[in-house]
């Protein structure tokens, strides 16, 4: 069966410019997309004329010489259509082998290269492990022990997975090769799927004599002591990290890592603003009126601040340096004190006749 004309399948006409053809492909991608209902047929048909027209020294042998000139070789391949890959994924529509995947399965993108042998070694997850500190100790840090449940390296094999004296074998499955090759029949061609062997995980051996404590993987489930330094001006969220302290490898694989995330546990005298820390502090309203010095608590021990006369209720004073340490950087942040009047309830008939005559005065 003869091939349709290119320009016919794009839908434009011979004298388009490059931006048309660009423009008709887009919408036509959109139009044959698999999530639209798009066949695998149309959308190949698309890619292949978009392939040749947007390339100009294509573009030129196509119409000089049509499908069968001489050097025509516009023998396409799903997995060569570079540009119309480019533009595919530029336009939003995804990945391009994800759209070949779907239709052909995965051989078509793996039939050119080998999967990648594997060792049995592989590394350690990480592992995240939450505590929760007050916050005088996120002021000034603090050092904390925990149990941690999580793998470790097995005793008896140290690690190996393997009793001792034991060997490792072929596997039996893939041959040693470590991967498994599926033919499979579309209505393109014969393709080829390439997997990684499920049995020995693509590595192409099996060991002869596996560990009867950890059943060949190297590795435990127990719980161990960890002591982690907590740095001072950590916040809810903050993530420490713990270098070679997640579950043991695989095998003998390296150790992941362990992320501490902390979370600040609330006051109920201080409240934080970043760095920053804010507290209230009541006063007399004769304090307010004629001055005064007054203790105010901090994270660090008590501060002396003075209230200058004629105060108003809400005011605020900032004590420099005394908030939380800066985690990244030197220094520490400011805290605030945010004065309020206290109003007497119950006076004395002494104390009447004194603000009687301070408010006429007044």
């Amino acid at each position: 069966m003869a091939k349709r004309d290119y320009y016919e399948t794009m839908g434009v006409a011979k004298q388009a410019t490059p931006d048309e053809i660009k423009k008709a492909y887009r919408d036509l991608a959109k139009k044959h997309h698999p999530d639209k209902g798009g066949s695998a047929e149309k959308f190949k048909e698309v890619a292949e004329a978009y392939e040749v027209l947007s390339d100009p020294d294509k573009r030129t042998q196509y119409d000089h010489f049509g499908h069968v000139g001489p050097n025509q070789n516009f023998d396409f391949d799903m997995r060569d259509f570079s540009r119309a890959r480019r533009d595919f994924e530029e336009f939003g529509f995804g990945s391009f082998e994800d759209i070949v995947d779907m239709f052909f399965g995965e051989g078509m993108r793996t039939g050119r290269r080998r999967v990648q042998r594997q060792s049995r070694a592989q590394q350690g997850e990480d592992l995240e492990y939450r505590i929760r500190i007050t916050l005088e100790d996120a002021a000034q840090g603090t050092r904390m022990t925990m149990r941690v449940p999580r793998y470790v390296i097995c005793e008896p094999c140290k690690g190996h997975g393997a009793e001792a004296g034991s060997k490792t074998t072929q596997c039996t499955q893939c041959r040693g090769s470590g991967e498994m090759r599926y033919s499979r029949q579309t209505m393109l061609g014969n393709f080829v799927n390439i997997r990684t062997c499920e049995r020995c995980n693509g590595s192409g051996e099996l060991l002869e004599n596996p560990c009867r404590k950890c059943r060949g993987s190297g590795r435990v489930k127990d719980e161990s002591t960890i002591t982690v330094n907590v740095p001072a001006g950590v916040d809810t969220g903050s993530r420490l990290r713990i270098k070679s302290e997640g579950n043991a490898g695989v095998a003998g694989g390296p150790q992941g890592d362990l992320y501490i995330v902390t979370e600040v546990k609330p006051h109920d005298l201080y409240q934080r603003r970043g760095d920053d820390i804010v507290i209230e502090q009541v006063i007399k309203f004769t304090q307010a009126a004629l001055g005064a010095k007054i203790k105010v608590p901090t994270l660090y021990g008590e501060e002396t601040l003075h209230i200058p006369s004629g105060t108003q209720s809400g005011q605020q004073f900032r004590l420099v340096g005394k908030g939380m340490t800066h985690l990244q950087s030197f220094g520490k942040g400011d805290q605030y004190v945010i004065v309020k009047i206290q109003t007497p309830t119950k006076l004395s008939r002494k104390q009447e006749e004194l603000l009687k005559q301070l408010d006429a005065e007044l």
